[in-house]
């Protein structure tokens, strides 16, 4: 293939925090985050600006926006890079630009000058895009005169105009700048044969990981737990983050003028990356519902005021973070057992989840009275996970007491408890630092799924709207075109979403 018909497709998931919110700031806490289906895509293809010696130009685009066009120029010298913008553009997009310059400082010391220059030598063109759910979508709704339920977002085409610019977009919580920087990252990369997605060989997705991690950080000016990066690179897992010293060192602007340093953090094998990843998914069954609501939170407020209290009163909040941890522990292991009884018991799982469907969750143990013995493993798990998830909500709500910060507000919680009065809802909360903008649900059945957005849409106090979004069943990144996925097929071949990114 030459430079010229070259095109890279990576992916990269949205993500939801079931457990750990907060927590999972501390090395010494986990957290269970799971991957969306809501998926940011890449796409990198020659330009139309041909050139023998350079600078090279790169345009990006993200034609989900009004005025998202950006133009930046690069040249290599002895391993080291000239990187500007365009004086016209609008606006800058810092996490895009950062993302470039060092993407591209990196590649000038991992590839050959040959390859640089040839890959690049019609310049690059860049489509960056998200799913609809990563974006509030109730504008276009009301263009279309459409009412806000599942049905009618069917209806809007993918990767659908917002109506407004970056900065002023309504965001849903899904992680789009973490699962943005993640895809792009990995598709220049790949783009330039400097690293492949290997299950035999994860070094190369670790790398990924680390670079998309520190990048990430420095656009958002500090040292974050890092979740939903990890989630964007590896999927649904139980989380434990890095020590926040292995990326302190390069944060800071200057760290483009020492790529061999940075490049010695972010290698696997040099440093101590001690993140903990645990694969995870949720049983067969168990459906993933997520809610967008119109009442939106700032979350680094949040977090601050609560890191606050935790400050100023470390016993009775370390206290509380103890107990909330076991809890956020227990639920994930009886999650994880669940998940090994389908598996065991599969016949004896599917009728008991056919029962428990129909069930208001409170009433599931009187189930297990009219039940035959070897289906009361999974009753009894159910139950188990419904009471310990129902303890994680009170240490939430009692956290939001004596932080004075809303992590379960008042509102959500007379919202997820009308959702936990649908037969077949299992848990139902608030994901990552709470708040009002934000609920997911898990349900048993379609038929709960339904009724619980019959409680969404008939809720008075605030604006509910689903996202069509479920747990992701491909993981975390994805090659949707290049090296061998997607090559050699005719545009009516590629998948739906590849047709469509290809013709923006």
């Amino acid at each position: 293939m030459t430079s010229t018909d070259k095109t890279t497709i990576v992916s990269a998931p949205g993500k939801v925090l079931l457990t750990g919110g907060y927590l999972v700031l501390d090395p010494a806490f986990s957290g269970l985050v799971v991957a969306t289906n809501a998926r940011f895509y890449t796409l990198i293809r020659p330009g139309q600006h041909p050139t023998t010696t350079g600078p090279y130009k790169i345009v990006v685009r993200s034609p989900q926006f009004n005025n998202s066009t950006w133009t930046y120029w690069i040249a290599f010298q002895d391993n080291t890079i000239d990187f500007s913008s365009s004086k016209e553009d609008n606006s800058r997009n810092t996490f895009v630009e950062l993302a470039l310059n060092y993407a591209f400082a990196m590649l000038a010391r991992l590839v050959s000058a040959d390859t640089l220059n040839h890959t690049l030598e019609s310049g690059l063109e860049i489509v960056i895009a998200g799913n609809n759910d990563f974006y509030s979508q109730r504008k276009e709704l009301e263009t279309r005169g459409l009412e806000l339920n599942t049905e009618s977002l069917k209806q809007i085409p993918l990767f659908a105009s917002t109506h407004t610019t970056l900065s002023k977009v309504h965001k849903t919580g899904l992680g789009s700048s973490a699962a943005l920087i993640t895809s792009l990252i990995a598709a220049i990369f790949i783009h330039f044969d400097a690293s492949k997605l290997q299950q035999d060989d994860i070094s190369n997705t670790q790398f990924l990981h680390n670079v998309a991690q520190f990048v990430h950080c420095l656009a958002q000016g500090k040292v974050g737990s890092g979740f939903d990066v990890s989630s964007a690179v590896w999927g649904s897992h139980t989380y434990r983050r890095f020590s926040p010293e292995v990326l302190q060192s390069a944060m800071h602007q200057d760290a483009i003028q020492d790529i061999p340093a940075l490049l010695k953090i972010v290698t696997p094998k040099e440093t101590a990356w001690d993140n903990v990843v645990v694969p995870f998914k949720l049983a067969p069954r168990l459906h993933l519902m997520l809610a967008d609501i119109d009442a939106g939170s700032h979350t680094p407020t949040l977090v601050s005021n609560v890191l606050k209290w935790r400050k100023t009163k470390p016993e009775e909040a370390n206290g509380l973070w103890s107990r909330l941890g076991e809890s956020n522990d227990r639920v994930v292991e009886l999650l994880k057992e669940l998940d090994q009884v389908a598996k065991s018991q599969s016949e004896a799982y599917d009728r008991s989840i056919q029962k428990a469907s129909a069930v208001v969750a409170c009433e599931w143990a009187a189930l297990m009275n009219q039940t035959i013995t070897n289906e009361d493993t999974t009753l009894e798990l159910l139950v188990k996970i419904y009471n310990e998830f129902l303890t994680v909500r009170q240490y939430l709500r009692e956290m939001s007491k004596l932080s004075e910060v809303p992590v379960e507000p008042e509102e959500q919680t007379r919202l997820l408890d009308a959702c936990m009065t649908v037969p077949g809802v299992l848990m139902a909360g608030v994901p990552g630092a709470g708040g009002f903008d934000a609920i997911f649900c898990i349900v048993l059945s379609d038929e709960s799924r339904k009724r619980v957005e019959g409680v969404w849409s008939g809720f008075q106090e605030m604006s509910v709207g689903p996202l069509l979004c479920q747990e992701s069943v491909e993981g975390g990144l994805v090659v949707e075109l290049g090296y061998g996925h997607g090559d050699g097929k005719t545009l009516s071949e590629q998948t739906p979403t590849v047709q469509r990114l290809l013709q923006l």
